[in-house]
């Protein structure tokens, strides 16, 4: 295979790369992505950082280099936003985000001229859309996913009865956040080079906390109030647009607002909708079939056609239809709702919420547990000889038949969970 002949500090990124529970399949596509993004020696050095957040001094301990030196190349990889940084207790800490949700949409949410981002953009499209490789192994592996749905509010507010927990309510992510931050839609940027955006909104994708800080810092993305935060929301919501959110309880960092026909979520949410490749909102639209018109509005709205039109049955009216929404394939996101022009659709409980782990490190713990990866996490400084080799030992437990696995995984897994949410958030 072409890549298999990558220069080394390629190859040695790639590998990096795939120690996340979200990683990167290894393809040529990937190599040219890389080669626009890093130079050959930088992709070398971020291939030994760990991957849990680090100081400069560290890098400069494991590259062999002065601080100042460290410090300079770090400081150039987060302006161009493939590290992020975070001051902690007067001290800067950097971490390599996944490729997605990370560095890759990192790269296409401000318009730059130190970047060929119309070629980065097709590269992107071949690799993500195209290849389908990448997408299946982000969103179609493992129980715990990258992503979830928030319902649109106004739908839910037509139902007074149903309990909604803070959690479940973008409003309260945008209001809770200690940053909040607007960029530019990666999706819709890289199909507008593609000459195949959609009408949406560009300006509209959000970040928050010490991601949105490192953003804004560099440029990426423009720091807002709670008020235009809430504002942003709802304009997204008038647009027909799903609130697609980390998956998690506590300190969300992301919440994209996406199109059925640009975004990854979505489609990917229709090609592997029997993986549940997104976590579904706890809640399903019901329809009213006496006062729905068959007018098909939720049918054109459904970003991943789990509203159809069928025959009502109405010995009347033999022609006459009805929307009907398939519960397997419905993301319970509320647009549907929205779009009906009679009000014949609300959003009622499913019949089990699905609760989100509570933070980014319970999350990623889960997600590598399930994927097999959880030894990267536990033993990420491959620099060290002793960690490679426990890296190794516990790669072979996880690679044991599953009754088995569960065995030995049940102990590590709740240790380390607890484990690392004792420890500071930093992204």
């Amino acid at each position: 295979m072409a890549h298999l002949g990558a220069p080394t500090g390629y190859a040695a990124l790639v590998d990096r790369l795939n120690r996340f529970p979200q990683g990167a399949p290894p393809s040529e596509l990937l190599y040219r992505i890389l080669r626009l993004l890093f130079g050959e020696r930088e992709a070398a050095l971020v291939a030994q950082l760990p991957i849990r957040p680090f100081t400069v001094a560290h890098a400069s301990r494991t590259w062999g280099v002065p601080p100042a030196e460290a410090r300079r190349v770090l400081d150039g990889l987060a302006e161009r936003a493939l590290l992020l940084d975070v001051e902690r207790d007067g001290d800067m800490v950097y971490v390599l985000p996944p490729p997605m949700a990370g560095f890759f949409e990192f790269s296409m949410m401000r318009v730059r001229e130190d970047l060929d981002q119309h070629l980065l953009a097709e590269l992107f499209y071949e690799y993500l859309n195209v290849e389908e490789d990448f997408l299946r192994a982000l969103f179609a592996h493992g129980d715990t996913q990258l992503g979830r749905v928030l319902p649109h509010e106004s739908a839910l507010s037509a139902s007074p009865t149903l309990e909604v927990l803070d959690w479940e309510r973008a409003s309260e992510v945008v209001r809770s956040a200690a940053c909040r931050a607007i960029s530019r839609c990666y999706c819709r940027h890289k199909m507008e080079h593609k000459g195949r955006a959609c009408a949406a909104p560009q300006d509209i994708c959000m970040t928050f906390g010490n991601v949105a800080r490192s953003l804004t810092r560099h440029g990426h993305g423009r720091e807002v109030s709670v008020a235009e935060g809430l504002e942003l929301l709802a304009q997204a919501q008038q647009s027909g647009l799903v609130q697609f959110g980390e998956n998690v309880r506590e300190s969300v960092s992301f919440i994209c607002n996406c199109c059925g026909c640009c975004c990854e979520a979505m489609i990917a949410a229709r090609r592997f909708a029997a993986d549940r490749p997104i976590h579904t909102a706890a809640y399903l639209p019901t329809v009213d079939p006496v006062t729905c018109t068959g007018c098909g509005r939720c049918v054109e709205a459904c970003p991943v056609t789990a509203a159809a039109l069928v025959s009502a049955e109405d010995p009347a009216r033999r022609r006459r239809r009805v929307a009907q929404i398939a519960a397997d394939l419905c993301l319970g996101c509320g647009v549907c709702v929205g779009a009906c022009p009679q009000r014949s659709l609300r959003l009622q409980p499913r019949a089990r919420r699905t609760v989100p782990p509570v933070n980014t490190a319970h999350r990623a713990v889960l997600m590598a547990v399930e994927r097999g990866t959880l030894q990267h996490l536990v033993f990420d400084n491959h620099v060290l000889r002793r960690h490679r080799a426990a890296a190794a030992l516990l790669g072979a437990i996880l690679r044991l038949e599953p009754v088995k696995q569960r065995l030995a995984t049940r102990q590590l897994r709740s240790r380390f969970v607890e484990n690392l949410l004792t420890r500071q958030r930093v992204w």
